[in-house]
C-alpha cells in the first residue's frame, strides 16, 4: 500500500520537473534561441526517421516478456518490501501479464534525455527504451515531427478506447492519439496566500493591482509566462501567430514593473511559503503537494481567463526491441483501478475519470486517517478537475522549428532581463 508523507517544498517535483526542465532547455540556449541549442544537443535536424511508417509494422509482434520503461522520477506509486523500493502495480502488471519491467527514472529534463537517444533514433536502432513519458508543448511534437515514434495499433488499446478522457483523446499535437497515450496531466494558473492578498485572486487583471507590486512572481522561462499572458489577452496560444506574440511580449513589458522577479519550481514554493510573494504563476500539482506538507492557506486558481493545460505522454520509439510489451502497458495503465493507484500516489490529474469511482471505494474500507487522506484526493479540483475547469484551460502553441526561432527571440530577452 502507498502511503503519503510530508514533502519538503523544496524538494517537490509535484507538477513540474517536465515544464521546469524544459524551462531550462530554453533558458540555457540564451540568445542562440531554442532551436540552435536543441540541434547542437542533436534533438534536432534532418534524420532518416522522418520518414513514413512502414505499413504492417505490427504485423507479426509478439510479446517478448521485457519491457523497458524510463520515466521521470517520483511518477510511479511506490512501497517498502524488506528496505527496499518497489513499485506495485509494476508488480502486479508482470504478474498478470509475464513482462518483466526494467523501470528507470531517468528522465530528469526531456531535451537532454532526447539528446541522449537521438543519434540511436536517427541510425533507426534500439535506444535502449521501449517505453518513454515525453511532455507535450515542444519536446514531443518534436518527435513526432522527425518520425522518431512507433504509431499505435488502436486495436490494442480497448481500454484507452473505454475509459480515457475526452482530454486525453485526440490531442492537437497528436491528432487520433497516432503516436502517444496521456500518462498524467496538470495545469499551469495562479497561487496565492488570500491572509497577506486579503482577496480573492480570480482573474490576470488581478495582477496589475497595485498593492501587488514587488509580490509577485511568474516563472522565468520563454514558455509558460508567455503563454499566461497570451490566455489573459483573450488569444487562444494554440492557434496563436506572430502578431499576437509580439502584442504579447508588450504586455509582459508592462506588467514585468509589478513583479519581485522569476522563479523555477522549487523558487515558486520558497516563495509561496515563506510569504515573499503573494501571488505566484504555479504548476497545479505543486500547490496540492504544498497543501499536505504544510502550507494549507495556498491557494491554486484557474484565473477566469483561463489557464494552461498541459500532458506527458507515453510513446514507443522506432527501433524498440519490445514495442507489443510496451504497447501492452500503455493500455493496461488505462484500466480505472490501475489509474487509481498511480492517481493515489503522484497527484496528477489522471487520464482516467472512473478513478475517481475506485477511489471511493477504497475510501469506503479504508481507515480513518487513510479514509480522510483519500477523500482530500478524491474532493480537489488539482486532481480530478470539473468539465468547467478543463473548458477553461487552453493549450501550449505547437511551433516549427522556423516558429520556434521567432518565438524565443520576442519572448527571450524579457525574461532574461
Amino acid at each position: 500500500m502507498t502511503t503519503k508523507r510530508p514533502i519538503d517544498p523544496a524538494l517537490l517535483r509535484g507538477l513540474t520537473m517536465p515544464r521546469f526542465s524544459r524551462r531550462d532547455a530554453l533558458r540555457g540556449a540564451g540568445l542562440l534561441g531554442a532551436s540552435a541549442f536543441l540541434a547542437a544537443c542533436g534533438v534536432e535536424g534532418s534524420s532518416g526517421g522522418d520518414k513514413p511508417q512502414e505499413s504492417g509494422f505490427w504485423a507479426g509482434k509478439t510479446k517478448a516478456g521485457v519491457l523497458n520503461f524510463a520515466n521521470w522520477p517520483l511518477y510511479m506509486d511506490t512501497a517498502k518490501a524488506g528496505g527496499k523500493t518497489v513499485y506495485p502495480s509494476l508488480q502486479a502488471f508482470t504478474k498478470e501479464t509475464g513482462i518483466k519491467i526494467n523501470y528507470k527514472e531517468v528522465i530528469n529534463e526531456n531535451d537532454a534525455f532526447l539528446g541522449k537517444i537521438n543519434p540511436s533514433l536517427k541510425a533507426g536502432q534500439d535506444p535502449g527504451w521501449d517505453l518513454i513519458v515525453i511532455t507535450n508543448g515542444g519536446p514531443i511534437e518534436k518527435l513526432i515531427r522527425q518520425g522518431f515514434l512507433v504509431e499505435l495499433d488502436q486495436s490494442k488499446l480497448p481500454n484507452f478506447q473505454k475509459y480515457a478522457a475526452a482530454a486525453a483523446k485526440n490531442p492537437g499535437y497528436d491528432p487520433g492519439n497516432k503516436y502517444t497515450l496521456a500518462w498524467q496531466s496538470g495545469l499551469v494558473g495562479l497561487a496565492y496566500n488570500p491572509k497577506l492578498t486579503k482577496k480573492e485572486i480570480t482573474s490576470l487583471k488581478d495582477l496589475y493591482d497595485p498593492a501587488f507590486k514587488g509580490k509577485i512572481t511568474m516563472f522565468g522561462d520563454s514558455t509558460d509566462f508567455p503563454t499566461l499572458v497570451m490566455i489573459g489577452l483573450g488569444i487562444d496560444p494554440a492557434t496563436s501567430k506572430e502578431e499576437d506574440w509580439k502584442r504579447t511580449a508588450t504586455e509582459m513589458k508592462k506588467l514585468r514593473p509589478q513583479l519581485r522577479g522569476f522563479v523555477d519550481n522549487a523558487g515558486m514554493a520558497e516563495a509561496l511559503s515563506s510569504g515573499n510573494a503573494w501571488i505566484s504563476q504555479a504548476y497545479s500539482g505543486d500547490i496540492y503537494q504544498l497543501n499536505i506538507s504544510g502550507s494549507p492557506d495556498i491557494k491554486f486558481v484557474i484565473p477566469k481567463e483561463g489557464a494552461t493545460y498541459w500532458t506527458d505522454n507515453m510513446a514507443i520509439p522506432k527501433g524498440a526491441k519490445h514495442p507489443v510489451d510496451a504497447i501492452t502497458y500503455m493500455d493496461y495503465v488505462y484500466r480505472p483501478d490501475v489509474a487509481a493507484t498511480l492517481a493515489e500516489a503522484i497527484d496528477y490529474i489522471t487520464p482516467v475519470p472512473s478513478a475517481k469511482e475506485q477511489l471511493q471505494a477504497k475510501a469506503a474500507k479504508a481507515s480513518a486517517k487513510e479514509r480522510q487522506a483519500i477523500e482530500d484526493l478524491i474532493a480537489s479540483p488539482l486532481i480530478f478537475p470539473t468539465e468547467a475547469d478543463l473548458a477553461n484551460t487552453k493549450r501550449y502553441r505547437s511551433l516549427t522549428v522556423e516558429e520556434e526561432q521567432v518565438w524565443n527571440r520576442i519572448f527571450e530577452p524579457i525574461v532574461q532581463s
